[in-house]
């Protein structure tokens, strides 16, 4: 209980301050620690909802959540998680790591070439906002991560939304991904309730420090940040698999 304290407290301190929902290292750290892939995606969504869900309140409260901007991506997210865990059942344990790893990988490379942010945000078609969303929501769930990890660097490379706004709103997104990706595991019989509880409660702690963290340092500082962050993560997953 007390390993999985901690580690509840250092994915919560990620989330907020990175704003993803926590499953990109969760998901890893758990694997070392001998869970079972799909248990462990099981385990990472429910510490989402939790996460998510705080991080989102938290950072509505600071007026850095722009609601309107990310809820059709949100609602989109919500009706592709619900697919997340018939598609983790039907592959195996292996294939859904390579997943994770091109997952990463993507993340990783969009936000290392994406360019300053601009002053200027664009706007997009709502369809398309919800297209996306959808994509997100059922391929993020069904390896255990949130969606933000792809969306926020798609936010700021593409829509040109400030850093610190997109991180707030890809945890906002993680909100309708995970909650309707607990559902779908949780009917696939993925899910340990009691290790993502005790995660979960645990992250809290951790999504309020990282939050605060988050509105102290500057812009650049926390994208050098979370590209070293995405380097970890891919450098475990890439001696997991073929070392």
């Amino acid at each position: 209980m007390l390993e999985l304290s901690f580690i509840g407290i250092l994915v919560g301190t990620l989330s907020g301050f990175f704003g993803i929902g926590g499953g990109t290292v969760l998901v890893p750290l758990l694997l070392l620690l001998g869970y079972e892939t799909k248990v462990a995606i099981g385990i990472s969504v429910i510490q989402m909802v939790f996460s998510s869900i705080y991080g989102s309140y938290l950072n509505n409260k600071k007026g850095t959540l722009d609601v309107p901007m990310v809820l059709f991506i949100g609602i989109g997210g919500f009706g592709g998680a619900l697919f997340s865990g018939m598609i983790t059942a039907a592959f195996s344990a292996r294939t859904l790591e390579f997943v994770f790893l091109s997952f990463a990988m993507f993340a990783l490379l969009r936000l290392f070439f994406t360019p300053k942010e601009h002053t200027e945000q664009k706007e997009a078609d709502k369809l398309l906002l919800l297209l996306i969303g959808f994509l997100l929501g059922a391929l993020s769930m069904t390896i255990g991560v949130g969606g933000s990890i792809i969306l926020v660097p798609l936010l700021v490379g593409f829509l040109h939304v400030p850093l610190k706004k997109a991180i707030s709103a890809g945890l906002f997104f993680v909100v309708f991904s995970s909650v309707s990706g607990l559902i779908s595991h949780s009917i696939e019989e993925h899910v340990d309730y009691q290790s993502g509880i005790i995660i979960g409660f645990a992250s809290l702690v951790g999504v309020y420090v990282g939050i605060h963290l988050k509105d102290t340092v500057n812009a650049k500082l926390q994208k050098n940040l979370l590209v070293f962050f995405y380097l970890l993560v891919v450098a475990y997953l890439t001696q997991r698999i073929f070392i």
